[in-house]
């Protein structure tokens, strides 16, 4: 009886041992599954907290290499050797235009860099000699909206664009965009901004209290601005002509101001010549040339005049146009469609106001300023061509650095597309 007892016991206690060691076990299973979850977690900590270190130091040695930090190793202290401005300048300017808005975030010295007047200039430099065809278009369909768009030239002869970016800013307006060394000015509302895509830089500035007060019957407000360039100093200007008249430019008033984009720039009056007279810019005639600012402008319903604003001097002087373009219109102001464009490093008009009708346009190149001395040269679509004019407004956008005259359609309810017409061989070609 004893015996049997004895077995039992022992039965029971291999039992709990047994129970315990499956026990024990299952608790082993389960912790080693912890331990393999806390090292995925781990591994996957560690990746990032490795990658939050690398970019640090990446900072760190970018910042280094332009202030001359020294850095620190676990062996031994070595220190960078500084890196010229003008190679890191010249690294730079080969970024593309999003990675400089980023790099402006990494300090207050790289903001400071790159918003910099010399880095600007540098980059401007690094444009024209890279010299890739490209066109900047402002368009406007037919529910309001508005866009920026940057075309790249798919062809040798620069006949073919592509949109490759949308440069819109919500709140541009207007048809009226000028470029300039990569500088884009527009209207935001009432007030004038300045837009550089390559760097993300946007500049809205201040509204202009205009010294001219509206008179009894006058109830039309203009204002139109341009941007141009002063070599000597180095400055971009930007010229905002206000015109107040009433209707058919009776009482017609006028006054034009200057911001030089510089750190504390404002806005100041020109002041007239003694022969000055009141007009108002031609909406979408305008060319830069050089260091003078070109656009077209009317004095009276029939009087055109071609107004040159010297960027340096900040001086206003006016070319009247020749009778001969305005010639078979009862009222010049309303029929004519012309465009003021450069033509052969001269400045001309494109007057297209029969293209649409009879395949026609007229080219005015001012061969001397001085001397008032204008050409003239007469342009016939062939038949194949008129097609893709017919029934269509069409507008200037801006002239291929060949050349070449880029129209587009006024609406865009039909569909955007653009036309190459080169004037020299007398071709017009759908891009």
């Amino acid at each position: 009886m004893k015996l049997r007892v004895k077995e039992m016991n022992r039965g029971r206690r291999n039992l709990k041992q047994a129970a315990s060691e499956q026990d024990f076990r299952l608790k082993q299973c389960q912790n080693i599954a912890k331990i393999m979850d806390t090292k995925r977690d781990n591994s996957s900590t560690l990746f990032k907290r490795k990658k939050r270190r690398a970019n640090r130091a990446y900072n760190l040695l970018v910042m280094g290499c332009y202030l001359g930090l020294p850095l620190r190793t676990k062996r031994r202290r070595r220190y960078m050797s500084e890196i010229p401005l003008d190679l890191l300048v010249e690294i730079l300017i080969r970024l593309p235009g999003k990675y400089l808005a980023r790099f402006k975030c990494v300090s207050k010295q790289w903001s400071s860099l790159i918003s910099s007047r010399y880095f600007c200039d540098s980059l401007t430099r690094s444009k024209q000699q890279q010299q890739e065809p490209r066109l900047y278009m402002c368009l406007v369909d037919e529910g309001g909206h508005r866009a920026l768009l940057s075309m790249a030239s798919t062809s040798p002869d620069n006949t073919s664009f592509v949109v490759d970016q949308d440069l819109s800013i919500p709140g541009m307006g207007g048809y009226y965009l000028n470029d300039l060394h990569g500088l884009m000015c527009f209207s935001m509302g009432k007030k004038a901004c300045i837009y550089n895509p390559s760097t993300g830089q946007r500049l809205t500035l201040p509204k202009i209290k205009p010294d001219i007060i509206a008179e009894q019957g006058q109830t039309m407000y203009v204002k139109r601005h341009y941007i141009g360039y002063d070599p000597i100093d180095s400055q971009h200007k930007l010229l905002c002509t206000i015109v107040m008249y009433s209707d058919l430019f009776f009482n017609l008033k006028s006054e034009h101001w200057v911001f030089v984009l510089e750190a504390g720039g404002s806005w100041k009056k020109v002041v007239s010549h003694e022969n000055y007279r009141p007009h108002t810019a031609f909406a979408r005639g305008q060319s830069i040339s050089g260091s003078v600012v070109h656009y077209l402008a009317w004095h009276d319903m029939y009087t055109c005049a071609i107004v040159r604003f010297d960027v340096r001097s900040e001086e206003l002087t006016t070319i009247i146009v020749p009778e001969d373009v305005r010639d078979d219109m009862s009222i010049p102001a309303l029929e004519m469609r012309a465009e003021l464009i450069e033509y052969g490093g001269k400045i001309a008009i494109f007057e297209h106001s029969n293209l649409r009708t009879e395949g026609t346009a007229v080219l005015w190149v001012l061969e001397d300023a001085e001397k008032k001395e204008w050409s003239k040269r007469s342009l016939v679509l062939q038949p194949c061509q008129r097609h893709l004019v017919q029934d269509i407004e069409l507008i200037v956008k801006g002239t291929t650095q060949d050349g070449k005259v880029i129209l587009a359609p006024l609406d865009m309810h039909s569909g955007f597309y653009i036309l190459c017409y080169d004037l020299q061989s007398n071709d017009l070609r759908k891009g």
